[in-house]
């Protein structure tokens, strides 16, 4: 496949998907574009300079004028660009409610028929499901402000642009832009701090996916547009919907850290689902890293980041 002609626009893509989707567009000829104000810094984007096809604008989504130039001549928009987590957007509610929603209403009136929009949705639109796996024709039911919002703006764009929806599970694994809050990392530093783990709500089930499969999965998208136009895909894989105490095990064995479940606290995180991925599935799409071999790579990593970079979406030191 010849992409060498078509621009793609990645927002948000100095972020922990981002960092990793996009050096997959350049290998794939692609002509990149992110946009990001760097809330987070942007020295994670300086390797990707090297590339001709590599081209970067600071700048906030929610800039209806900016994004106007900046959407204009592209193919394909990939719209990650969020307050990420149901933690950071309690925090920053104003803002999460214009950068997750307002950016996507921006985006609906300024995307044209010819262009196509890969938008990062969430799993977590499903909340609490019990008794039953989730499909993309379950009744949706997002339970914090972080969901709610990843509803409201995939409805935003699935009726006003020819969009792909994926909504992913949990995303796990090492990343340029790593991030430390996320549930197999903070188990993980648990186990190398103390030794021990302690879990509340263990049973809990919840749906993952490695990040950099999450960037293969819109790399797919991309191309797979138009067989995958106007639809919604769930983004993960079977085999890594995990309880909270199968995860804890699996980092327990390599780490020799012991798994204590507590009942002394309730998770403000009250997701509990299980996802089918058959759909993504029968289009072509497969993961290629396991829950296992993320944890292997988060024990190499983790004791050098924690030295130098919290790493962290609400800026709190963890280490």
């Amino acid at each position: 496949m010849d992409n060498t002609h078509m621009k793609v626009l990645v927002t948000g893509g100095a972020g922990y998907v981002g960092t990793t989707l996009v050096p997959q567009l350049l290998e794939k000829g692609y002509e990149v574009t992110v946009l990001d104000r760097l809330m987070w810094g942007g020295a994670v984007l300086i390797p990707f300079f090297k590339h001709p096809n590599f081209h970067f604008i600071k700048g906030d989504v929610r800039n209806e004028e900016l994004m106007k130039k900046v959407v204009a001549d592209k193919d394909v928009i990939i719209h990650l660009a969020a307050i990420v987590g149901f933690p950071a957007c309690d925090a920053n509610p104003i803002m999460a409610d214009t950068t997750n929603v307002e950016s996507c209403r921006i985006l609906s009136k300024l995307v044209s028929k010819g262009q196509h929009v890969i938008f990062a949705s969430s799993g977590s639109n499903y909340g609490r499901v019990v008794g039953q796996v989730c499909t993309e024709e379950t009744p949706v039911n997002p339970i914090s402000r972080y969901s709610r919002n990843k509803l409201e703006g995939e409805k935003i764009l699935m009726e006003g642009t020819t969009c792909t929806a994926l909504r992913p599970g949990t995303a796990f694994g090492v990343s340029p832009r790593l991030r430390l809050d996320l549930l197999p990392h903070e188990l993980t530093l648990q186990a190398l701090k103390t030794k021990s783990i302690v879990l509340y709500e263990a049973w809990a089930i919840r749906p993952f996916i490695h990040v950099h499969d999450f960037g293969r999965a819109f790399v797919f998208a991309v191309e797979h547009k138009d067989a995958m136009k106007n639809q919604i895909y769930n983004l993960g894989a079977d085999p890594l919907n995990y309880t909270k105490r199968q995860i804890a095990d699996l980092v327990a064995t390599h780490t020799g850290a012991t798994v204590e479940e507590s009942n002394a606290w309730q998770d403000p995180d009250q997701r509990h689902y299980q996802v089918s991925y058959k759909k993504l599935h029968d289009v072509g799409y497969r993961h290629t890293i396991s829950m296992e071999d993320g944890i292997k790579e988060l024990l190499r990593v983790l004791p050098v980041a924690t030295l130098f970079n919290p790493y962290s979406n609400q800026n709190e030191m963890l280490g």
